[in-house]
């Protein structure tokens, strides 16, 4: 297996309140090998923003990155000054935001907007090939010339967040990070801008990872999942291995809350609430609600452990005590 493009280790992420840190990450490990397309999926709060905003060095006050690595082709990120680091962001490793409305300047241009990015890395080119550039990524993610001219009020919620991918690629990055790209789409226009965005990664050669809620869309688009609770990882694996033997509590629930044709009209949700991030139970985080709780879960949190080659579970289950 070729050596991984992105390496995060014991990332950890926390908020600081009058009533203490709130551990948003706490101790998250993964790699991402060249072309992989990886999905991070959990529940709202889990932390699966947080982990994207930290690798991107966007993390804001009161939060703060309190340890770990994420090393990208061999680099710490977390070591680089503010000033390399801007300079890694949009040509190493880049964002297509939540939000394509709250990510697009009103007042700009679209052409002038993927411009700006360009020209900030240092893109030494005469106006006329800049320009050139920028019909060819409108091109590579289906809008016309004619947008260009255009300002995001004059666009649809689609080419919005399309104009979003084309700034993400524009500098040709090996890891993009799509945040719920599709979340405030509707389901024709979702699955358009996921085949969009899956092309243009096969294209460029670049890895992905695709944070969301929606396991539906994970099964379709991603190669390897890694399932988030409360801040930590609960398992890693496949796509396949994952929705054919889940091994966590937490991904059966998940998985057995999707709706079915054989389970028509019938809406199972996972029991109780996830916790407070502020004052998290003892032992296993997700012990409250596992319907599979021992003794053991709530005196001793389990660890993140590879159980098979390329699958890792954090539950007493499958310790190496068991």
């Amino acid at each position: 297996m070729s050596e991984p493009v992105l390496q995060v280790r014991d990332l950890r992420v926390y908020y600081h309140t009058d009533e203490g840190a709130v551990k948003a990450v706490d101790g998250v490990s993964f790699d991402l090998e060249p072309r992989v397309r990886l999905g991070l999926v959990g529940e709202s709060g889990s932390g699966k923003s947080t982990v994207a905003l930290a690798l991107l060095r966007m993390i804001k006050p009161p939060g703060r990155i309190e340890g770990g690595q994420a090393l990208l082709n061999g680099r710490d990120l977390f070591k680089l000054s503010e000033e390399e680091m801007r300079k890694v962001r949009l040509r190493e490793i880049s964002l297509i935001p939540q939000g394509a409305m709250n990510s697009l300047n009103p007042v700009m241009r679209v052409k002038d907007q993927i411009i700006d990015g360009m020209k900030d890395h240092d893109e030494e080119l005469p106006a006329a090939e800049l320009e050139e550039r920028v019909y060819e990524l409108l091109d590579s993610v289906e809008l016309g010339r004619d947008v260009a001219d255009k300002y995001p009020h004059e666009l649809s919620g689609g080419m919005k967040q399309r104009v979003c991918v084309a700034i993400a690629i524009s500098m040709r990055p090996k890891v993009i990070i799509a945040d719920e790209p599709t979340s405030a789409l509707d389901v024709v226009i979702q699955r358009q801008v996921m085949e969009t965005i899956g092309r243009l990664q096969e294209a460029l050669g670049s890895s992905v990872i695709l944070i969301g809620h929606d396991m539906g869309l994970m099964a379709q688009f991603v190669d390897r999942l890694a399932v988030m609770y409360a801040g930590k990882l609960a398992e890693v694996g496949t796509v396949q291995d994952i929705f054919t033997e889940p091994l966590h509590p937490y991904t059966q629930l998940l998985i057995g809350s999707l709706p079915g044709l054989e389970t028509k009209g019938v809406f199972k949700g996972i029991p109780g609430l996830p916790p407070s991030l502020l004052s998290l139970p003892p032992g296993c985080v997700f012990h409250p609600r596992c319907p599979q709780v021992m003794d053991i879960c709530s005196e001793q949190a389990p660890n993140l452990e590879e159980v098979s080659p390329g699958r890792w579970v954090a539950c007493h289950l499958y310790g190496k005590e068991r």
